[in-house]
């Protein structure tokens, strides 16, 4: 059973990009630090590993050993992937770019480089394929998950794209569509800049104590800042 945790935000949670008092009331309600890392989002299939709260750069997935530290990615039709072990956490930020660039099996591949195998993960809210029409840029690339629109358009199963990238782990996935669905922030729908979150984290109870980790992460902060002085 993975020790990892995941959450989805919804639009009522509010902008949990850009809204520090937001993010502070959600990260509450999870009993979770409001200081996440995250990464700056291209639609590519880059991940990290990240040890400290931030900006990792540029990327598109990150992972985690360490416990208490959120890892975040930021949504509005895309999907956040949650992968979780007893050890390690990551979340991917998964649209049809991503995909196809394969940050989802990309992340599950690292993690496990890292000795942080996945076992479980989640999938979040993202578009269906109710209402995601796509062109021939989409379908060249993820054609193999080909279906159609509820207006009959041409279509594809982003979630479906997902679930072959996780083959072998226990997964649960949200299910809903965020461009139909009710209480979601929509890109495609509303043009919004609005963006909820996925979240994933480690408890503080393993595997060291929080004041062990207190310890590391000041020991961190002091090679951070001697790194940057002797530039």
């Amino acid at each position: 059973m993975s020790r990892g945790l995941t959450a989805f935000s919804t639009a009522e949670d509010g902008d949990l990009r850009s809204d520090a008092a937001a993010r502070v009331v959600f990260a509450a309600a999870l009993g979770i630090s409001s200081k996440w890392a995250a990464v700056n989002q291209v639609h590519g299939g880059t991940v990290v590993q990240v040890h400290r709260s931030g900006d990792a750069g540029a990327a598109d997935a990150l992972f985690t050993t360490v416990p208490g530290l959120p890892v975040v990615v930021f949504t509005a039709d895309c999907f956040a992937v949650a992968l979780l072990c007893d050890h390690g956490v990551g979340i991917a930020h998964a649209g049809w770019r991503g995909l196809a660039a394969h940050v989802v099996r990309n992340l599950r591949e690292a993690m496990a480089d890292a000795g942080a195998e996945p076992t479980h993960a989640a999938i979040g809210p993202g578009i269906g394929p109710c209402c995601f029409e796509v062109g021939e840029e989409v379908l060249s690339v993820l054609g193999g998950h080909e279906t159609v629109t509820t207006r009959g358009t041409r279509s594809v199963d982003l979630a479906g794209v997902v679930r072959d990238e996780l083959d072998g782990l226990d997964w649960w996935e949200n299910g809903e569509c965020t461009h139909c669905g009710r209480g979601f922030f929509s890109h495609r729908r509303d043009q919004t800049t609005k963006r909820m979150a996925g979240v994933a984290w480690l408890p503080w109870d393993w595997p060291r104590s929080r004041r062990e980790f207190d310890v590391q992460q000041r020991v961190q902060d002091v090679i951070v800042a001697t790194s940057r002085s002797s530039r």
